[in-house]
Formats: C-alpha cells, sequence, structure tokens
C-alpha cells in the first residue's frame, strides 16, 4: 500500500508534543511497533533498542506505540512507560502517547497500517502487543510483522535492509 498519509498522519509523542512520522524520522525509513510494559513479548524492546542502534545511522527510525488493549498489558501512565522503557531497555527511540490500535477507536495511523496484509496475506486488525510496521521513506508500507516474529529475525532484519 502506497500512502504518504501514513508519514503524515497526525500523532502525539509520549509526552504530548504533536507530531509525524515524517518528523520523528525524517528521510528515513520506520518500524512502528505496538508496544506494552507487562507482556511475554516485552523483552522484544532490547532487540528494537539493537535495531535503532544498528540502522539508525542509515535512515531506519524505531518508533513504539503504547498501547493497553491488550489484556491490560500497558496500564502505566506517560512517565511510568517513559521511566520503565528507559531504565529496563535504554530506550532511545521515539516513543508515542498511548494508542488504540484496533476497534472503534483505532488511531487513524493504525486504520492505515492495518490495511497491510502479513507475509501470509492477513491483513486486519493487530494481533497483540509488538507488532511490527515497516513504513519506507517514500511512506509505503513495505512489510507487517506480527507479534511472534523477534524484531532480530532476519526476515525483519531483510526487510530492514532493503528499505535504507
Amino acid at each position: 500500500m502506497h500512502c504518504m498519509g501514513i508519514r503524515d498522519t497526525a500523532v502525539q509523542t509520549l509526552s504530548g508534543t504533536p507530531t509525524t512520522l515524517a518528523e520523528l524520522a525524517g528521510d528515513g525509513a520506520v518500524l512502528v511497533v505496538n508496544v506494552a510494559s507487562k507482556c511475554g513479548l516485552t523483552p522484544q524492546y532490547a532487540g528494537l533498542v539493537e535495531l535503532q542502534r544498528t540502522y539508525g545511522e542509515r535512515g531506519l527510525t524505531v518508533v513504539g506505540v503504547p498501547c493497553n488493549q491488550f489484556m491490560g498489558q500497558e496500564p502505566g501512565s506517560a512517565e511510568e512507560i517513559q521511566e520503565f522503557c528507559v531504565s529496563t531497555y535504554g530506550v532511545d527511540f521515539p516513543l508515542l502517547a498511548k494508542t488504540e490500535v484496533n476497534g472503534e477507536g483505532r488511531h487513524p495511523l493504525y486504520a492505515g497500517l492495518t490495511e497491510v496484509p502479513d507475509a501470509d496475506g492477513q491483513a486486519g486488525d493487530v494481533q497483540w502487543n509488538f507488532e511490527k510496521f515497516l513504513v519506507s521513506a517514500d511512506g509505503e508500507v513495505v512489510a507487517r510483522f506480527r507479534p511472534g516474529v523477534e524484531p532480530g529475525d532476519p526476515a525483519v532484519i531483510a526487510a530492514i535492509e532493503k528499505s535504507l
């Protein structure tokens, strides 16, 4: 799906500042990941930090999107989320305000992202925390990885390499 709109969709940082993916990522690719602090997959933060460190200088920006829609696994305030991410995993990539990714309150960013199918051709709702969407510099959603796919998975690395 080619849609510059995804890069220009209004979002808010965790601290409440209005921004867009384009502003956060400049001319580079963006890996948008819905995150949670109290999930079995939370250790994926370490892999996301590694991706940011490895590919940041080449133009990748990881953007974490806290979401409390999956069994209430992101109950904290913005301050609590920030503190947890930084102190536990050394997160140094941008985090957005807590966001709904599914349902009636689905954020416009996710309305666009969820139209994109995964490797098995399945589009639609985000399945769980840590689903990953790779958005190229020109605004195309070039890959979608379900939550169980680790950040360091060869398919994720290959897609990132191709998008830079």
